[in-house]
């Protein structure tokens, strides 16, 4: 990793450790989210996942209009760090624990390496 990999990837993880605490508080079985980039083609490759523990509570996430709001709130907060992504929708996934235990079973790290958009 290049020393401005490293910078970058600091700076994410800072902000979306900024995301993470606000979507805890905010939003109704909200566990976690994690992101993946191919510094190479940083910003067009970076993927973040939200993870929630079940189908039903992302159903209701998504029910009660939270998605917009938090795909604003990662956009904004991405933005104070420099990280401009015209299209957050493109970027951004949502994912629960239900559904890797059930068809990776429980295994994020290949769940994340597939290319599949789950919801």
């Amino acid at each position: 990793m290049r020393k401005t990999d490293k910078k970058i990837d600091n700076q994410l993880r800072l902000s979306l450790t900024e995301v993470c605490e606000h979507a805890l508080a905010a939003y109704a079985g909200f566990e976690w989210l994690t992101h993946t980039v191919d510094f190479n083609a940083f910003p067009k490759s970076l993927r973040i996942v939200c993870v929630f523990q079940t189908e039903l509570q992302l159903s209701q996430f998504n029910h009660d209009g939270h998605k917009l709001e938090l795909l604003k709130f990662i956009k904004a907060t991405l933005a104070k760090e420099g990280v401009v992504l015209n299209n957050i929708e493109q970027h951004v996934q949502f994912d629960t624990e239900a559904a890797c235990l059930q068809k990776h079973k429980g295994n994020w790290a290949l769940r994340l390496s597939s290319a599949i958009q789950y919801h």
